[in-house]
C-alpha cells in the first residue's frame, strides 16, 4: 500500500510540473508568433518587389551583398551601400514617371511623362500633341513615386546585409523597429497601390497587351 501511495504521489507531482512551467509559455508563444510573422513577411518581399521596377530590384539584390561586404561594413563599404540605396531610390522615383505605348506594328516606345505629355526618350518616334497629352503627368504619379520609395525602403530593411551594415548591434527597441517598420510600410503601400493602381507601363514594369 505504501508503494502505491508513493507512486500516486509521484504521479501527482509529475502532473503538477507542467503547471509550474506555464509561466514561461506566454514568452515562448510570443516569440513563436513573432518568428512566424517575420517568416511570412520575408515571403511577402517578393510581392513587394513586384511593385518596383524589375531592373532596380535585381541591381539592388545583386550589388547589396557585394557593396556591404555581406553585412561586415567598414566606412568605405558603408558609404558604397548608402550610395546604392540612394541610386535605387532615385531609380524607383523616376521610373514612376515613365510610360510606354505600342505603334501599329507592335513596336514598344518608352518615354517620360511631362506636363505637356509623353516625351519619347530616344526620339525614335514622333507622336501628335493630342496623343502625347494623354500621357501627361498627374498628381497620382507623385503619390506612386513616393510610395515606390517607401516600398523600396521596406525591401532594403528586409535585407540582412543592409541592416547589419548600418545597425551591426541594434538595441532591443531598434530591433523591434527594424522588424515591424517594413511590415507596416509594406501593408500600407500595398493597400494604397490596390486602391489607387497605376495606369502606366513604365520602364521595368510589365507591359499590357494593348
Amino acid at each position: 500500500m505504501e508503494i502505491k501511495v508513493e507512486a500516486d504521489s509521484n504521479h501527482v507531482h509529475e502532473q503538477n510540473l507542467p503547471l509550474l512551467q506555464d509561466k514561461d509559455l506566454p514568452e515562448i508563444e510570443r516569440k513563436t508568433l513573432i518568428q512566424r510573422a517575420i517568416s511570412q513577411t520575408f515571403q511577402s518581399t517578393a510581392h513587394l518587389a513586384n511593385l518596383l521596377p524589375t531592373g532596380t530590384v535585381l541591381a539592388f539584390q545583386l550589388l547589396a551583398p557585394i557593396f556591404s561586404n555581406q553585412g561586415n561594413c567598414d566606412p568605405v563599404s558603408r558609404s558604397m551601400t548608402a550610395g546604392l540605396l540612394a541610386l535605387c531610390s532615385l531609380s524607383c522615383f523616376l521610373m514612376s514617371f515613365t510610360d510606354s505605348f505600342r505603334d501599329k506594328n507592335g513596336n514598344v516606345f518608352y518615354g517620360f511623362a511631362t506636363i505637356r505629355g509623353l516625351w519619347i526618350i530616344d526620339g525614335s518616334a514622333t507622336i501628335s500633341p493630342e496623343f502625347a497629352a494623354k500621357y501627361r503627368i498627374r498628381f497620382i504619379d507623385f503619390v506612386h513615386a513616393f510610395m515606390s520609395i517607401l516600398v523600396f525602403a521596406a525591401v532594403a530593411l528586409f535585407d540582412q546585409n543592409v541592416v547589419n551594415c548600418f545597425y551591426p548591434l541594434p538595441s532591443q527597441e531598434a530591433q523591434e523597429v527594424l522588424t515591424s517598420l517594413p511590415v507596416g510600410i509594406g501593408v500600407i503601400c500595398s493597400m494604397l497601390f490596390i486602391v489607387f493602381p497605376t495606369q502606366r507601363n513604365g520602364i521595368g514594369f510589365p507591359l499590357s497587351a494593348k
